[in-house]
């Protein structure tokens, strides 16, 4: 949502609160480039040291997927309790202990705990880390500062990874643990800079939102704006069945095509860079809203990208298969987080919980089946590519159910356009 400056020198408030919350977008650039190192080069380190398979990291992606779902829920009550920054501080916490366990006890029997230990810490920052840059904005402040909240971490993570495979390389197996140690023990000083700076008292309820007018764009189509939000938040955990899924095999596909960890680190990287550039153009850019087109793409687009990617026997296919993949993955991201935040008060106060449950979801289920199917058929190699695409297609057959099978209540009307930010119900 692209909303112009305002009165004259209303600029100068808004740049000084970005510029208060700075620390916490670098708290997030050093969390999503720290954890995207660790966890996916943890699976090359699996591949190498324990002899796992697609299977073997698919099901530890599963479990990893299903500790978040319960992770992120307890993590959103601590930090109602007792406020963000005790959330973010045991979160940190928690993987500090799990990254120091793992690095102290090589053996696969402490890896996987420690794994787990470490999701769960990781699971307790996001929502903290996504509630502090965003609180105190108005419907004017709020799309810029999740604007660059998706620039900060989908670019460090991208960084994360593309240099990831040349420090696995070159400083060997032991820096998955110490330099994430080093990047938490430097997040939790600032953060402790940070919240003697800015105490924040106990989370208390925010105080109910000042009306918000939908787009002009809302009120041109044959749907209601609430069932664009409803087929968001529907595709948005399929696309992270795909994402998660492929991240588990890339070790595997790196191995495929005689890729090092310093080579499969640039190759592979391209999906999340090409995400980066979608999340900046939709920042800017408003010709998507409310296109259903836009949506059904991005999602054929995830899905074609997704199957090209995984079965391709050329490399360069496996780079333009990227290409799809992430401006696949990035639009419909930005679709939920959007819609969520135009289509009224009462939804967007909702979505926090809902978006990291339908992220949860995507993380486990995809892996889930993927492992399943490997388990069921060991000699389909690719047996998880074919499940995982499958259940994406039920997504998208979902997704058309939504646009053309289910009756709409919205009619264009003035009452209608006054509640349609209201009643998502009403499909």
């Amino acid at each position: 949502m692209v909303l112009p400056p305002g009165p004259s020198g209303s600029r100068r408030p808004r740049m000084k609160a970005l510029r208060a919350k700075a620390g916490y977008f670098l708290l997030e650039g050093g969390n999503a480039f720290a954890t995207s190192f660790f966890f996916s080069y943890l699976l090359f380190l699996f591949r190498d040291q324990f002899h796992f398979g697609n299977r073997e990291n698919l099901a530890v992606g599963a479990l990893h997927g299903l500790v978040y779902i319960f992770g992120s829920w307890h993590g959103g009550r601590l930090a109602q309790r007792r406020g963000n920054h005790v959330a973010l501080a045991w979160g940190f916490s928690l993987m500090l202990l799990g990254l120091a366990a793992a690095g102290m006890i090589p053996h696969l029997a402490a890896q996987i705990p420690a794994l787990l230990v470490w999701t769960v810490g990781m699971s307790f920052t996001w929502p903290a880390l996504e509630a502090l840059v965003s609180e105190g904005e108005d419907d004017r402040g709020l799309p810029r500062v999740i604007g660059l909240y998706n620039l900060v971490w989908a670019g460090m993570a991208g960084l994360g990874y593309f240099v990831g495979g040349a420090i696995f390389d070159h400083l060997g197996k032991a820096s998955l643990y110490w330099l994430p140690m080093l990047f938490l023990a430097a997040q939790m000083a600032l953060l402790a800079a940070l919240a003697r700076r800015h105490p924040h008292p106990l989370s208390v309820p925010p105080p109910p939102p000042a009306p918000h007018p939908l787009e002009a764009a809302a009120f041109q189509q044959p749907i209601s704006p609430a069932t664009f939000l409803k087929m968001a938040w529907l595709a948005n955990p399929f696309s992270y069945m795909g994402i998660n899924t492929l991240l588990l095999v890339i070790p595997d596909l790196a191995r495929r095509f005689d890729l090092s960890p310093t080579q499969a680190g640039i190759f592979c990287s391209i999906w999340f860079f090409t995400r980066l550039a979608a999340f900046a153009v939709l920042w800017r850019w408003t010709g998507w809203h409310y296109r259903f087109r836009w949506l059904l793409f991005s999602f054929l687009a995830l899905l074609a990208g997704f199957l090209l990617l995984l079965l391709a026997r050329q490399l360069w296919l496996v780079v333009a298969a990227q290409i799809l993949f992430g401006a696949g993955a990035g639009l419909i991201y930005y679709s939920s987080l959007f819609y969520s935040m135009d289509v009224g008060e009462e939804t967007r106060g909702a979505h926090g919980g809902l978006h990291e449950a339908a992220i949860g979801l995507g993380i486990c289920a995809g892996p889930a089946l993927g492992a399943g199917s490997l388990q069921l058929l060991p000699s389909q190699p690719n047996a998880h590519t074919w499940a995982v695409a499958a259940l994406m297609a039920l997504g998208l057959v979902a997704l058309l159910w939504f646009r053309f099978h289910r009756k709409s209540c919205f009619t264009n009307s003035p009452s209608d356009r006054h509640n349609a930010g209201r009643n998502i119900g009403c499909l």
